[in-house]
């Protein structure tokens, strides 16, 4: 099976979530994201399981599931590698 996406990196920094797309890095701000994610510590943020094909992400801890192509399309692209 082909991946949509390749998402390869997932980071937080204060109020965006910095995901790494196909060699694209997005800002996504996380209120926009996800309720769930806004109110998860640090640590629950940092459980998070990227589905093969790369279509979603879902983060155990909390119980969300986001796609990937709906959190690029929040994004604003940060840098192109």
């Amino acid at each position: 099976m082909d991946k949509q996406y390749n998402v390869s990196n997932i980071e937080f920094s204060g109020e965006w979530i910095i995901l790494s797309v196909n060699e694209d890095i997005y800002q996504i701000p996380i209120a926009q994201a996800s309720k769930k994610l806004v109110q998860a510590t640090d640590i629950e943020r940092k459980m998070y399981r990227i589905s093969p094909s790369g279509y979603g992400i879902h983060w155990y801890a909390i119980d969300e599931d986001l796609t990937t192509k709906g959190l690029i399309k929040l994004a604003t692209v940060a840098q192109t590698a």
